[in-house]
């Protein structure tokens, strides 16, 4: 049973989690870090992280929708794309013993980190191409299915690597990309976390508290979309990826 120092350390960074995500993805590298920090064994983490991420995912989500944000012609391709990679994803973290998994997270982290040092913009910005439909289609869908694995099987970043991937391969213009990703996000999050529920690693309390912080928290970073707000989502998570690599390396090595 979660204790309320538990509470005090998740709820918190979901919440930072959720608005960071909802403008340029990377929030997972908050919410899953806040888990493990609270002392979570690593399925738990991930499997409760799912729970609030999918919470907070379905509502940005939404609004992005209601925005006319995403294209569906091409979301009816990476929906099932996403559930499929992510499912295969998350069967794969729950082959891995909790200290390989953490031996892995430790070879991620780095290349996480220099992948958003390396983007001076989160935001991405390039113009619409035009690409013929078919390629755009089939581009969109090889990156849902790739990423969805990747989704599934850790998380962190999903969201920024949607967006750089769909403005930079698909070039997708920044609306349609964060649109686009975030249903793909959505989808991801759900299929993960229905191969966890059955697992029996969700913490239920504690991941439906942090699911109305991850609410707030995205709610407020689609408002903030508009007002370039990424730019503060950059320098944050650098921050935590360096604690948390240092707490994973000190628990590893101690």
């Amino acid at each position: 049973m979660p204790t309320w120092a538990v509470y005090a350390i998740v709820c918190p960074m979901v919440f930072l989690s959720g608005f960071v995500d909802a403008i340029a993805g990377g929030g997972g590298f908050f919410s899953l870090t806040a888990y493990l920090l609270a002392g979570l064994p690593v399925h738990n983490a991930i499997a409760t992280n799912k729970l609030s991420a999918a919470v907070g995912t379905s509502l940005a989500a939404y609004r992005y929708t209601r925005k006319g944000f995403v294209p569906w012609k091409l979301a009816v391709i990476c929906i099932p794309a996403a559930l499929l990679g992510s499912t295969l994803g998350a069967r794969l973290a729950l082959a891995v013993t909790d200290t390989v998994f953490r031996w892995i997270m430790l070879c991620i982290i780095p290349v996480s980190g220099f992948y958003v040092l390396k983007k001076k913009d989160l935001d991405g910005g390039r113009p619409l191409s035009e690409l013929p439909y078919g390629r755009t289609a089939l581009l969109t869908g090889l990156i849902a299915l790739g990423i969805g694995v990747y989704d599934g099987f850790y998380g962190p970043g999903t969201g920024t690597f949607l967006l750089l991937l769909l403005t930079g391969l698909a070039h997708l213009d920044l609306n349609t990309s964060v649109g686009t990703g975030k249903i793909t996000n959505w989808a991801t999050n759900v299929a993960a976390l229905v191969v966890y529920i059955t697992s029996g690693n969700v913490l239920y309390v504690l991941g439906l508290v942090a699911s109305v912080f991850s609410l707030l928290g995205n709610y407020l970073g689609t408002v903030s979309f508009y007002r370039k707000g990424s730019k503060l989502a950059r320098p944050m998570i650098l921050v935590v990826l360096v604690v948390f690599f240092c707490k994973l390396l000190w628990e590893q090595l101690g």
